[in-house]
């Protein structure tokens, strides 16, 4: 497999933090989204292409994880948001 280019992980990053944004308790929301821009940032410096590869592949099944895991949360969704929430 080739190296992603820069397009690919930007949408990676892009849909790490979507998914993110799906679940409805706060808690896993910021962790979630806290996770991904510190995953992100550790492997900015990556030059090794097969490091590089291995990341990426890494990044793309937490993402499957993630989806999976925000439907699951949705269909438990607490009736009262959190006091985070309620400004927003």
């Amino acid at each position: 497999m080739a190296s992603p280019s820069r397009v690919e992980v930007l949408t990676l990053f892009r849909s790490l933090l979507r998914t993110a944004r799906e679940f409805p308790d706060y808690n896993v929301k910021e962790y979630t989204k806290r996770r991904t821009i510190d995953g992100f940032r550790q492997n900015k410096d990556l030059s090794d292409p097969s490091k590089v590869t291995a990341a990426f592949s890494d990044g793309r099944s937490q993402l499957e994880v993630a989806k999976r895991q925000a439907v699951v949360y949705s269909l438990y969704a607490p009736k009262v948001k959190s006091v985070m929430e309620l400004n927003q």
